[in-house]
């Protein structure tokens, strides 16, 4: 995810259970020409764990090159982003734009194919199709498997919908059918709690879930995954005090690893995410807007979840339709707003 998927929020999602995180998607063409920007959102993940790195393009020899740049950084994975509806990347026919041109589609694979080693595999995030009337993802994957793809994660709408409606299951299910049995199939879209997340596989066979916004402010999702699918109990909501650990370590990561004129901006949207749904949470996200000093929003949010800690489990005032919530809640009611990640977080096999 763009502006999300950043180091801080990575670590904190494989610290609690994500098996494979992706870094924000990058423009190969910004890649390749030594974009600073671009090229400082490549973080490997700490301690060595494995990670992907997300491109995007429509030139093969940029991409070729892009992917020999992850690979320099320790990328296990190289992932080219073929789903993203954004206007501003199918405007240079980009992301979802090229599930209309299944033959560069290939192409594009087959040069990163080319570019990297054998043992780093090579993998591909697609939509449904451009829009109802070209719903051809399982001919798309088959294409992309033939170039050279290991994996194909499938988000289960169309680019017309963009983030509207809801996620289909047929598309993924189709994709795997059409694809060898060893290729993995990867579901996206709208797996925000476990009931979602049981469909999904259900539903489509998929062998593994990609999760997006589910995650934002709620990374222990990941652990309730895990231990479901190692048929362990569930861990549960998190405590209150393990509510502000875990946000102060994803703090601290924002000042350790984020650039110092973004830290501001990183520190609000964690305290945007980890009060969402929780009692006096709005009133904290409004005064973080008027503050700019990093050491005083630290306090700020260093106190806020002392104050509810004092208050003890009351304070968990949450509203279902956030991610948060629906971690408290377990089976809380949703308001039937269905917007997902436009990007990958994470998978959970």
């Amino acid at each position: 995810m763009e502006a999300v998927t950043d180091l801080p929020f990575r670590t904190v999602c494989e610290e609690l259970g994500a098996i494979l995180t992706f870094t924000e998607f990058l423009s190969a063409e910004a890649l390749t020409r030594g974009a600073a920007k671009a090229i400082g959102r490549m973080w490997p993940s700490l301690d060595g764990r494995r990670f992907a790195v997300q491109i995007f393009g429509r030139e093969p020899d940029a991409l070729a090159r892009a992917a020999e740049m992850a690979v320099d950084v320790g990328a296990a994975v190289v992932d080219i982003n073929m789903g993203c509806p954004a206007k501003k990347v199918t405007a240079g026919a980009c992301g979802s734009a090229l599930m209309r041109e299944p033959a560069l589609a290939a192409e594009l694979v087959a040069a990163v194919r080319r570019a990297v080693p054998a043992p780093i595999p090579v993998t591909v995030k697609h939509r449904a199709g451009w829009d109802e009337s070209s719903l051809n993802a399982a001919e798309f994957a088959r294409a992309l498997v033939d170039a050279g793809a290991a994996m194909i994660t499938v988000h289960g709408r169309t680019r017309a919908q963009g983030f509207s409606g809801s996620a289909r299951m047929e598309p993924i299910a189709a994709v795997r059918a059409a694809l060898p049995r060893h290729i993995p199939v990867v579901g996206n879209g709208d797996v925000k709690d476990v009931a979602a997340y049981q469909r999904m596989k259900g539903e489509t066979g998929c062998d593994a879930v990609m999760i997006g916004r589910g995650a934002m402010g709620n990374p222990w999702f990941f652990r309730t995954l895990a231990a479901l699918e190692q048929g362990q109990p569930d861990p549960g909501p998190p405590s209150l005090a393990e509510r502000h650990t875990v946000w102060r370590r994803h703090a601290d990561l924002v000042v350790e690893h984020s650039p110092e004129k973004m830290r501001k901006h990183e520190l609000r949207k964690t305290l945007a995410w980890y009060s969402r749904g929780l009692f006096a949470g709005s009133a904290l996200r409004q005064r973080a807007s008027t503050v700019g000093d990093p050491g005083a929003l630290l306090e700020m949010g260093d106190a806020f979840f002392a104050d509810l800690e004092a208050r003890g489990e009351a304070a968990l005032a949450t509203t279902p339709a956030d991610p948060v919530a629906k971690s408290v809640a377990r089976n809380g009611r949703r308001d039937g707003r269905r917007v997902e990640a436009e990007e990958p977080c994470a998978a959970v096999s």
